[in-house]
């Protein structure tokens, strides 16, 4: 097994850099990176995007995340990459210090009621969703 030390940087750049959240045909899949797949205990998630009911722009995606029960790593207020149990719907979170605002993707159906991702442009994020 390679460390990141030994990889080539362009490898070792793409396994740590942030969650993405991207539209791929008519689905949107949250690609997470090697660490945050280890964190959350989960690989990249998939929905269609006709399961997209909104598309909210969160100030503080920490605070969106900081309630219920978590599997996965959690440190209020600077990290969390986790499934979230709350108030009877089930989340997936993945939002770091660097990226404390972001975007709750709301779904009707599949695994997750929402999918919470910190992002430095959720503005940007929420139109492409929408688009």
């Amino acid at each position: 097994m390679c460390s990141a030390a030994i990889l080539p940087e362009s490898q070792r750049a793409k396994e740590l850099s942030m969650a993405e959240l991207v539209v791929e045909g008519d689905e949107l899949v949250l690609r997470l990176n090697r660490v945050e797949k280890l964190e959350a205990v989960h690989g990249d998630l998939r929905a269609p995007r006709s399961s997209v009911r909104s598309v909210q722009v969160l100030e503080d995606a920490h605070e969106a995340a900081d309630h219920g029960m978590k599997v996965g790593e959690r440190l209020p207020g600077y990290s969390e990459v986790a499934t979230v149990l709350t108030a009877g719907e089930r989340l997936f979170a993945v939002v770091h210090h660097d990226t404390p605002r972001g975007v709750r993707v709301d779904f009707q159906g599949g695994d997750y009621d929402a999918w919470i991702v910190g992002s430095p442009d959720p503005e940007s994020l929420k139109r492409r969703i929408e688009n």
